[in-house]
Protein backbone atom coordinates (compact mmCIF):
# COMPACT_ATOMS: atom_id res chain seq x y z
CA UNK A 1 0.00 0.00 0.00
CA UNK A 2 1.36 3.52 -0.91
CA UNK A 3 0.12 6.42 0.29
CA UNK A 4 -0.44 9.26 -2.15
CA UNK A 5 -0.89 12.72 -1.27
CA UNK A 6 -3.81 12.20 1.17
CA UNK A 7 -5.35 8.76 0.02
CA UNK A 8 -4.26 5.25 -0.26
CA UNK A 9 -3.45 3.46 -3.14
CA UNK A 10 -2.92 0.13 -3.62
CA UNK A 11 0.32 -0.62 -5.53
CA UNK A 12 1.42 -3.77 -7.13
CA UNK A 13 4.66 -2.82 -7.97
CA UNK A 14 6.97 -5.51 -8.13
CA UNK A 15 4.02 -8.21 -7.38
CA UNK A 16 3.58 -11.89 -9.70
CA UNK A 17 -0.19 -10.71 -10.04
CA UNK A 18 0.06 -12.24 -13.87
CA UNK A 19 1.61 -15.69 -12.44
CA UNK A 20 0.55 -16.09 -8.92
CA UNK A 21 -3.23 -14.24 -9.10
CA UNK A 22 -4.60 -15.35 -12.52
CA UNK A 23 -2.04 -18.46 -12.90
CA UNK A 24 -3.71 -20.27 -9.69
CA UNK A 25 -6.76 -21.80 -10.85
CA UNK A 26 -8.84 -19.02 -12.03
CA UNK A 27 -9.83 -20.01 -15.90
CA UNK A 28 -13.30 -19.71 -15.30
CA UNK A 29 -13.71 -15.69 -13.79
CA UNK A 30 -10.82 -15.16 -16.59
CA UNK A 31 -13.52 -16.59 -18.95
CA UNK A 32 -17.13 -15.53 -17.47
CA UNK A 33 -14.88 -11.59 -16.96
CA UNK A 34 -14.17 -11.33 -20.88
CA UNK A 35 -17.75 -13.25 -22.13
CA UNK A 36 -19.28 -9.57 -20.05
CA UNK A 37 -17.02 -7.36 -21.54
CA UNK A 38 -17.39 -8.68 -25.21
CA UNK A 39 -21.42 -8.26 -24.72
CA UNK A 40 -21.04 -4.78 -22.71
CA UNK A 41 -18.23 -3.34 -24.62
CA UNK A 42 -18.96 -1.35 -27.89
CA UNK A 43 -16.87 -3.17 -30.78
CA UNK A 44 -15.48 -0.68 -31.83
CA UNK A 45 -13.99 3.46 -31.27
CA UNK A 46 -11.16 5.87 -31.95
CA UNK A 47 -9.90 5.89 -27.93
CA UNK A 48 -10.41 3.22 -25.04
CA UNK A 49 -8.51 3.54 -21.46
CA UNK A 50 -8.47 -0.01 -19.44
CA UNK A 51 -7.92 2.36 -15.87
CA UNK A 52 -5.95 -0.51 -13.40
CA UNK A 53 -5.45 -2.86 -16.35
CA UNK A 54 -1.92 -4.14 -14.64
CA UNK A 55 -0.14 -6.21 -17.19
CA UNK A 56 -2.72 -6.03 -19.94
CA UNK A 57 -4.81 -8.83 -19.48
CA UNK A 58 -7.83 -7.55 -21.60
CA UNK A 59 -5.95 -6.06 -24.13
CA UNK A 60 -7.05 -8.70 -27.39
CA UNK A 61 -10.95 -7.81 -26.57
CA UNK A 62 -9.74 -4.05 -27.78
CA UNK A 63 -9.14 -4.87 -31.36
CA UNK A 64 -12.18 -2.46 -32.27
CA UNK A 65 -10.32 0.39 -31.38
CA UNK A 66 -7.59 2.81 -33.12
CA UNK A 67 -5.55 3.44 -29.91
CA UNK A 68 -5.35 1.69 -26.27
CA UNK A 69 -4.39 3.54 -23.21
CA UNK A 70 -3.18 0.97 -20.55
CA UNK A 71 -3.15 2.57 -17.70
CA UNK A 72 -1.45 1.60 -13.90
CA UNK A 73 -0.04 2.73 -10.74
CA UNK A 74 2.69 -0.05 -10.84
CA UNK A 75 5.50 0.66 -13.54
CA UNK A 76 6.68 -2.90 -13.15
CA UNK A 77 2.93 -4.07 -14.15
CA UNK A 78 3.11 -1.80 -17.14
CA UNK A 79 6.90 -3.09 -18.34
CA UNK A 80 4.91 -6.67 -18.05
CA UNK A 81 2.55 -5.13 -20.50
CA UNK A 82 4.69 -3.75 -23.19
CA UNK A 83 6.78 -6.89 -23.24
CA UNK A 84 2.96 -8.85 -23.75
CA UNK A 85 2.03 -6.71 -26.43
CA UNK A 86 4.83 -4.04 -27.70
CA UNK A 87 3.70 -0.68 -29.17
CA UNK A 88 1.01 -2.31 -31.29
CA UNK A 89 1.19 0.57 -34.12
CA UNK A 90 2.24 1.31 -37.24
CA UNK A 91 4.30 4.04 -39.21
CA UNK A 92 1.15 6.18 -37.70
CA UNK A 93 2.16 5.67 -34.31
CA UNK A 94 2.21 3.25 -31.06
CA UNK A 95 -1.54 1.73 -31.00
CA UNK A 96 -0.80 1.19 -27.33
CA UNK A 97 0.23 3.70 -24.77
CA UNK A 98 1.41 3.20 -21.31
CA UNK A 99 0.68 5.50 -18.59
CA UNK A 100 1.11 5.28 -14.72
CA UNK A 101 -0.21 7.12 -12.33
CA UNK A 102 -3.14 7.73 -10.09
CA UNK A 103 -6.49 6.54 -10.08
CA UNK A 104 -7.78 9.62 -7.91
CA UNK A 105 -6.03 12.13 -10.22
CA UNK A 106 -6.33 11.11 -14.10
CA UNK A 107 -3.30 13.06 -16.26
CA UNK A 108 -5.78 13.09 -19.00
CA UNK A 109 -7.59 15.77 -20.87
CA UNK A 110 -11.32 16.22 -20.16
CA UNK A 111 -13.99 14.23 -22.90
CA UNK A 112 -10.96 12.43 -23.98
CA UNK A 113 -12.19 8.85 -24.48
CA UNK A 114 -14.61 7.04 -26.33
CA UNK A 115 -14.69 4.08 -24.02
CA UNK A 116 -13.08 3.67 -20.43
CA UNK A 117 -13.00 0.45 -18.65
CA UNK A 118 -12.32 -0.55 -15.46
CA UNK A 119 -12.14 -4.04 -14.17
CA UNK A 120 -10.61 -5.16 -10.73
CA UNK A 121 -10.01 -2.06 -9.68
CA UNK A 122 -12.99 0.04 -8.07
CA UNK A 123 -12.53 -2.02 -4.85
CA UNK A 124 -9.34 -0.58 -4.51
CA UNK A 125 -10.90 2.74 -4.25
CA UNK A 126 -11.33 4.01 -0.60
CA UNK A 127 -13.19 7.11 -2.21
CA UNK A 128 -15.00 5.44 -4.87
CA UNK A 129 -16.97 8.36 -5.71
CA UNK A 130 -13.86 10.36 -6.88
CA UNK A 131 -12.55 7.63 -8.83
CA UNK A 132 -16.01 7.63 -10.71
CA UNK A 133 -16.08 11.58 -10.91
CA UNK A 134 -12.69 11.20 -12.67
CA UNK A 135 -13.91 8.92 -15.13
CA UNK A 136 -17.03 11.34 -16.23
CA UNK A 137 -14.47 13.77 -16.83
CA UNK A 138 -12.45 11.96 -19.47
CA UNK A 139 -15.44 10.67 -21.10
CA UNK A 140 -16.65 11.85 -24.30
CA UNK A 141 -19.87 12.95 -25.32
CA UNK A 142 -22.11 9.72 -25.64
CA UNK A 143 -18.91 7.56 -24.50
CA UNK A 144 -19.24 4.12 -22.46
CA UNK A 145 -17.78 3.36 -19.33
CA UNK A 146 -18.03 -0.28 -18.89
CA UNK A 147 -17.42 -1.19 -14.60
CA UNK A 148 -16.67 -3.96 -12.85
CA UNK A 149 -17.29 -3.75 -8.99
CA UNK A 150 -16.96 -6.77 -6.45
CA UNK A 151 -20.85 -6.44 -4.98
CA UNK A 152 -21.63 -6.93 -1.25
CA UNK A 153 -24.76 -8.81 -1.85
CA UNK A 154 -23.53 -11.79 -3.32
CA UNK A 155 -25.07 -15.47 -2.23
CA UNK A 156 -21.46 -16.65 -0.53
CA UNK A 157 -21.90 -13.16 1.79
CA UNK A 158 -25.90 -13.96 2.32
CA UNK A 159 -25.39 -17.39 3.54
CA UNK A 160 -22.66 -16.19 6.05
CA UNK A 161 -23.98 -13.19 7.65
CA UNK A 162 -27.62 -15.40 7.97
CA UNK A 163 -25.60 -18.22 9.82
CA UNK A 164 -24.21 -15.92 12.00
CA UNK A 165 -20.77 -16.16 10.64
CA UNK A 166 -20.41 -12.70 9.17
CA UNK A 167 -20.73 -9.36 11.38
CA UNK A 168 -21.38 -6.83 8.54
CA UNK A 169 -24.45 -7.08 6.71
CA UNK A 170 -24.55 -7.89 2.98
CA UNK A 171 -28.05 -5.55 2.64
CA UNK A 172 -26.41 -2.37 3.90
CA UNK A 173 -25.66 -0.17 1.50
CA UNK A 174 -22.36 1.37 2.33
CA UNK A 175 -19.28 -0.28 1.31
CA UNK A 176 -17.02 -2.57 3.21
CA UNK A 177 -13.81 -3.02 3.59
CA UNK A 178 -12.96 -6.45 4.29
CA UNK A 179 -9.31 -6.57 3.77
CA UNK A 180 -7.10 -3.94 3.77
CA UNK A 181 -7.64 -1.49 0.41
CA UNK A 182 -10.04 -4.22 -0.66
CA UNK A 183 -13.86 -2.90 -0.87
CA UNK A 184 -17.48 -4.97 -1.77
CA UNK A 185 -19.74 -2.58 -3.12
CA UNK A 186 -23.76 -2.77 -2.90
CA UNK A 187 -25.29 -2.74 -6.35
CA UNK A 188 -27.88 0.00 -4.97
CA UNK A 189 -24.97 2.43 -3.87
CA UNK A 190 -22.91 2.11 -7.00
CA UNK A 191 -26.03 3.20 -9.36
CA UNK A 192 -26.82 6.31 -6.76
CA UNK A 193 -22.73 6.92 -7.35
CA UNK A 194 -22.82 6.85 -10.51
CA UNK A 195 -25.78 8.93 -11.11
CA UNK A 196 -24.09 11.43 -9.03
CA UNK A 197 -21.50 11.77 -11.71
CA UNK A 198 -23.84 12.16 -14.44
CA UNK A 199 -23.80 8.69 -15.73
CA UNK A 200 -26.67 5.62 -15.96
CA UNK A 201 -26.58 2.40 -16.04
CA UNK A 202 -27.99 0.89 -19.66
CA UNK A 203 -27.18 -2.69 -19.19
CA UNK A 204 -25.89 -4.76 -16.33
CA UNK A 205 -24.36 -8.62 -16.09
CA UNK A 206 -24.06 -10.68 -13.10
CA UNK A 207 -20.91 -12.44 -13.51
CA UNK A 208 -18.57 -15.42 -12.12
CA UNK A 209 -22.30 -16.70 -9.39
CA UNK A 210 -20.62 -20.16 -9.60
CA UNK A 211 -16.51 -19.08 -7.85
CA UNK A 212 -17.26 -21.46 -5.27
CA UNK A 213 -14.28 -23.40 -4.84
CA UNK A 214 -15.76 -26.79 -4.81
CA UNK A 215 -17.66 -26.20 -7.96
CA UNK A 216 -14.60 -25.26 -9.86
CA UNK A 217 -12.77 -27.88 -8.34
CA UNK A 218 -15.52 -30.98 -9.46
CA UNK A 219 -16.91 -29.11 -12.66
CA UNK A 220 -15.18 -28.97 -15.75
CA UNK A 221 -14.55 -25.30 -16.13
CA UNK A 222 -16.11 -25.20 -19.72
CA UNK A 223 -19.53 -25.99 -17.86
CA UNK A 224 -19.37 -23.56 -15.46
CA UNK A 225 -18.40 -20.82 -18.18
CA UNK A 226 -21.73 -22.33 -19.97
CA UNK A 227 -23.85 -21.52 -17.00
CA UNK A 228 -22.27 -18.31 -16.28
CA UNK A 229 -23.06 -17.41 -19.83
CA UNK A 230 -26.98 -18.37 -19.22
CA UNK A 231 -26.84 -16.92 -15.86
CA UNK A 232 -25.33 -13.33 -16.51
CA UNK A 233 -28.45 -11.48 -18.19
CA UNK A 234 -30.83 -12.82 -15.42
CA UNK A 235 -29.00 -12.32 -12.59
CA UNK A 236 -28.35 -8.74 -13.44
CA UNK A 237 -32.03 -8.40 -12.30
CA UNK A 238 -30.85 -8.96 -9.13
CA UNK A 239 -27.27 -10.00 -8.62
CA UNK A 240 -26.12 -12.46 -6.15
CA UNK A 241 -22.74 -12.89 -8.09
CA UNK A 242 -19.58 -11.66 -6.26
CA UNK A 243 -18.73 -9.67 -9.46
CA UNK A 244 -21.06 -7.47 -10.82
CA UNK A 245 -20.50 -5.30 -14.56
CA UNK A 246 -22.19 -2.47 -15.69
CA UNK A 247 -22.18 -0.15 -18.69
CA UNK A 248 -22.77 3.52 -18.77
CA UNK A 249 -23.16 6.19 -20.92
CA UNK A 250 -22.01 9.88 -20.85
CA UNK A 251 -24.44 12.04 -21.77
CA UNK A 252 -24.27 14.29 -24.75
CA UNK A 253 -22.20 17.28 -25.15
CA UNK A 254 -23.33 18.89 -28.26
CA UNK A 255 -21.09 21.87 -27.66
CA UNK A 256 -18.11 19.75 -26.95
CA UNK A 257 -14.60 20.10 -29.22
CA UNK A 258 -13.02 16.84 -29.25
CA UNK A 259 -9.24 17.91 -27.45
CA UNK A 260 -6.36 18.26 -29.07
CA UNK A 261 -4.31 16.89 -26.16
CA UNK A 262 -4.21 13.49 -24.74
CA UNK A 263 -2.33 14.40 -21.38
CA UNK A 264 -3.18 17.06 -19.06
CA UNK A 265 -0.79 18.33 -15.97
CA UNK A 266 -1.42 16.51 -12.59
CA UNK A 267 -0.60 19.59 -11.02
CA UNK A 268 -2.28 22.81 -12.08
CA UNK A 269 -4.87 20.83 -14.98
CA UNK A 270 -3.45 22.74 -17.95
CA UNK A 271 -3.97 20.60 -21.25
CA UNK A 272 -0.68 22.52 -22.31
CA UNK A 273 2.01 20.20 -22.25
CA UNK A 274 5.07 19.87 -24.39
CA UNK A 275 6.98 16.18 -25.02
CA UNK A 276 10.90 16.73 -24.73
CA UNK A 277 13.31 14.39 -24.54
CA UNK A 278 12.43 11.86 -21.71
CA UNK A 279 9.73 13.95 -20.22
CA UNK A 280 6.39 15.87 -20.75
CA UNK A 281 6.65 18.85 -19.39
CA UNK A 282 3.45 21.74 -18.94
CA UNK A 283 3.83 25.24 -20.20
CA UNK A 284 1.28 26.84 -17.85
CA UNK A 285 3.32 25.56 -14.39
CA UNK A 286 6.25 23.95 -15.13
CA UNK A 287 6.16 20.37 -13.66
CA UNK A 288 8.15 17.67 -15.51
CA UNK A 289 7.06 14.12 -15.63
CA UNK A 290 9.11 11.42 -16.88
CA UNK A 291 8.93 9.27 -19.86
CA UNK A 292 10.96 6.14 -18.97
CA UNK A 293 11.45 3.48 -21.26
CA UNK A 294 8.16 4.73 -23.08
CA UNK A 295 6.18 4.78 -20.39
CA UNK A 296 4.42 7.75 -19.12
CA UNK A 297 4.80 8.43 -15.94
CA UNK A 298 2.41 10.89 -13.57
CA UNK A 299 2.92 9.50 -10.81
CA UNK A 300 5.17 12.53 -9.42
CA UNK A 301 6.35 15.48 -11.08
CA UNK A 302 10.37 15.31 -11.36
CA UNK A 303 12.45 16.50 -8.42
CA UNK A 304 12.66 20.10 -9.07
CA UNK A 305 9.27 20.59 -10.41
CA UNK A 306 8.14 23.87 -9.30
CA UNK A 307 4.86 23.51 -6.27
CA UNK A 308 0.95 24.88 -8.05
CA UNK A 309 0.19 28.17 -6.68
CA UNK A 310 -3.03 29.44 -5.23
CA UNK A 311 -3.53 31.14 -8.45
CA UNK A 312 -3.35 28.47 -10.74
CA UNK A 313 -5.08 26.05 -8.94
CA UNK A 314 -8.09 28.43 -8.92
CA UNK A 315 -7.83 28.84 -12.39
CA UNK A 316 -8.42 25.00 -13.08
CA UNK A 317 -12.05 25.36 -14.25
CA UNK A 318 -11.05 28.38 -16.94
CA UNK A 319 -8.96 25.73 -18.17
CA UNK A 320 -11.11 23.07 -18.64
CA UNK A 321 -13.33 25.82 -20.41
CA UNK A 322 -10.59 26.58 -22.95
CA UNK A 323 -10.05 22.79 -23.67
CA UNK A 324 -13.34 22.03 -24.72
CA UNK A 325 -13.25 24.87 -27.17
Amino acid sequence: MTHHRDRPVCDYEGSAYRTEFWGQGRAYEDAAERLALQHLLPPTGNRLIDIGGGYGRLIPLYSGYDQVVLFDYALSQLRQAQELWGAGGSDGGPRYIYVAGDFYNLPFAPATFNTVVMVRTLHHAADALSVLQGVAGILASRGSFILEFANKRNLKAILRYLVGRQDWSPFDREPVEFVSLNFDFHPAWIETQLARVGLRIRDRRAVSTFRLSLLKRWLPTALLVTLDRLCQPAGAVLPVSPSVFVRCRAQADESFHQPTSLFRCTECHSVSLKEQVGALSCTACGATFPIQDGIYNFKAPQPGSPKVSGAQSAGDEARRAEARG
